[in-house]
């Protein structure tokens, strides 16, 4: 289990579900509509939900690309950390924020796929945490014109192969959105 001591929580985390990041995002309603379904799930089960938001030249802090889709709508006591690199640890506070509430395993949702949150996912197992993706809950856009696979081959590898991923003292595991456990602690 995750080698972050005195950790025994949950937590939500919702990479860069921004109007802007994930307008031409692959099955983007379902996707959407899978994490709108743990946000719930993890309210009702009193588990944190942390929301991250990229920011950068081209997506302008305030900007309405910048804001979260209309469709999940964070409540004022979730956390919000504003990021500028792809792992959503790099100079932020997200360490600090999932420190104080507690935090050893976090359930990974939100896009890109190939870029913020495989970043994400790896920043997290190296630094101690159980790290669960959730396998229908994360999105990319096309991006084969730059040589990239197709969205949905993007997806399927990302879920393939951090199903495999091991560490000494950690877990990486894909499941549906269905699967998700936020009740056990770590």
């Amino acid at each position: 289990m995750t080698t972050r001591e005195n950790r025994p929580k949950t937590a939500l985390l919702v990479i860069d579900v921004q109007s802007g990041v994930v307008a031409s995002g692959y099955e983007r309603e379902a996707v959407v509509t899978n994490i709108a379904g743990l946000v719930e799930k993890a309210r009702e089960e009193q588990m944190p939900v942390v929301w991250v938001q990229h920011s950068d030249e081209g997506l302008e802090t305030g900007s309405d690309g910048w804001q979260i889709v209309p469709e999940l709508i964070p409540n004022a006591t979730e956390p919000r950390i504003e990021k500028h690199y792809g792992d959503s640890f790099e100079a932020t506070n997200l360490e600090s924020v999932l420190s104080i509430l507690g935090v050893g395993r976090l359930v990974i949702t939100g896009a890109q796929t190939d870029a913020c949150v495989r970043s994400t996912l790896h920043g997290a197992f190296v630094r101690g945490y159980d790290a669960t993706l959730v396998s229908d809950a994360h999105t990319t856009e096309d991006l084969t014109e730059y040589g990239a696979p197709l969205p949905e081959k993007v997806i399927a590898h990302t879920n393939l192969y951090w199903s495999f991923q091991t560490a000494p003292g950690r877990t990486a595991e894909t499941v549906k959105s269905a699967e998700v456990d936020f009740s056990g602690t770590v």
